[in-house]
């Protein structure tokens, strides 16, 4: 997991300018805790999810609500699909998730999810941590 989130805010870092945040990030401070409460230590993969966390408390927009996060990022930014589709959002519909921000790569895993997960949980696609973050902040 840390890995993961050191990715995300090296590219946060190196692309503030192409968000629109360079001051922003330029000035604030960033402290992360994560804490494994399982104890299981299993790979977490959560590079987009951080990204667009740390973005919209830098623009001061929210995210749209209901909202569950896939996806990683790799060390030259590109996104990194999830293993599996069928488990996140089980858990999202079981916890009141509405929407799913999905990578592209991951859509054609839809014929294994249960279709009363994908009646209750729409999929939104992105292919860029770009679409990724204005996407989730409701900016496009």
């Amino acid at each position: 997991m840390k890995e993961s989130v050191s990715r995300a805010f090296s590219f946060l870092s190196a692309n503030k300018s192409a968000f629109g945040v360079p001051r922003e990030v330029d000035t604030s401070d960033f402290h992360v805790e994560v804490i494994d409460l399982l104890g299981n230590k299993v790979a977490a993969e959560i590079g987009v999810a951080f990204f667009i966390a740390a973005y919209s408390a830098l623009r001061k927009a929210p995210a749209q609500p209901a909202l569950l996060v896939l996806g990683d990022l790799s060390i030259q930014g590109n996104i990194k699909p999830v293993r599996s589709l069928t488990e996140p959002l089980q858990v999202a519909m079981d916890n009141g998730g509405k929407r799913a921000l999905i990578p592209i790569e991951n859509k054609r895993q839809f014929l294994d999810v249960n279709p009363d997960v994908l009646e209750q949980v729409d999929p939104v696609f992105f292919g860029d941590m770009r679409q990724a973050a204005f996407k989730a902040l409701g900016l496009t």
